[in-house]
C-alpha cells in the first residue's frame, strides 16, 4: 500500500471507489496497458507511462505524465502541484462528472500517446532549488547522508528539497529530514 491507511476504513480510495471504477473503465477503452506503479493503476504505451488513475483526499483523478505538452482546448487540466512542471490532472468528485467529458478525456489520452510516439520531451527548468538551511546542517553532521542524497536522481532530490522547504517551522523541516534519511540512504524517492 502507498500509505499506512491502505485497505483500512480510513483509506482515501474507499471514498472515491465509484469514481475510480469509472475512470478505470475509461482508461481501459484506450488500449493502453494497465499495470501498477507506485501503488496505483498506471497505463502505458510501449513501456512508456501515459496516465495514472489516483485517489487523493479531496478527489479522484486521471494524471497525465506529460500533461504540460497537451493542447487542452477545453481548459480542464490543472497542475498536479504548485511546483509541477510536467504532470497535469483531471479531477473528479462524483461519477456524474465523468460522462460529460469522457470523449474529451479519451481525446486527451490519444494526444498523450501521439506525443509519446513522436518522442516529445518536457523542457524542465534547470534552475537549482535552494537547499533549506536545515538540510545543509544535516549534510554537515552526516556526510554519508549527503553522499546518498547527491546520488539520488535530480527529480528525487528536488522532491525531497521541496518537501523539506514547504514546512514553515524549522523544527518541522528538521523532523521531515530525519524521517526521510532511511529512504534516502536506500536510494529511494519520497513515495517509493
Amino acid at each position: 500500500m502507498r500509505c499506512k491507511y491502505g485497505a483500512t476504513p480510513q483509506c482515501k480510495v474507499r471514498r472515491w471507489q465509484e469514481v475510480l471504477v469509472e475512470l478505470r473503465v475509461l482508461a481501459l477503452q484506450t488500449g493502453l496497458k494497465e499495470t501498477i506503479k507506485w501503488g496505483v493503476p498506471c497505463y502505458t504505451h510501449k513501456e512508456k507511462n501515459i496516465i495514472t488513475v489516483n485517489a487523493f483526499k479531496d478527489y479522484a483523478c486521471i494524471s497525465f505524465f506529460k500533461g504540460a505538452l497537451l493542447s487542452d482546448p477545453k481548459k480542464i487540466l490543472s497542475k498536479h502541484g504548485e511546483e509541477s512542471q510536467a504532470f497535469r490532472t483531471l479531477k473528479f468528485t462524483e461519477v456524474k462528472q465523468i460522462s460529460p467529458v469522457s470523449d474529451t478525456v479519451l481525446a486527451y489520452i490519444a494526444e498523450a500517446v501521439a506525443l509519446e510516439e513522436a518522442g516529445k520531451k518536457i523542457e524542465y527548468k534547470k534552475e537549482p532549488t535552494p537547499l533549506p538551511e536545515e538540510l545543509i546542517t544535516a549534510f554537515a553532521e552526516d556526510p554519508g547522508f549527503e553522499r546518498a542524497f547527491k546520488a539520488l536522481t535530480p527529480g528525487r532530490q528536488r522532491g525531497y528539497i521541496l518537501y523539506f522547504a514547504q514546512a514553515k517551522q524549522s523544527a518541522t523541516r528538521i523532523n521531515r529530514i530525519e524521517k526521510s534519511k532511511d529512504a534516502v540512504l536506500l536510494g529511494k524517492g519520497m513515495n517509493e
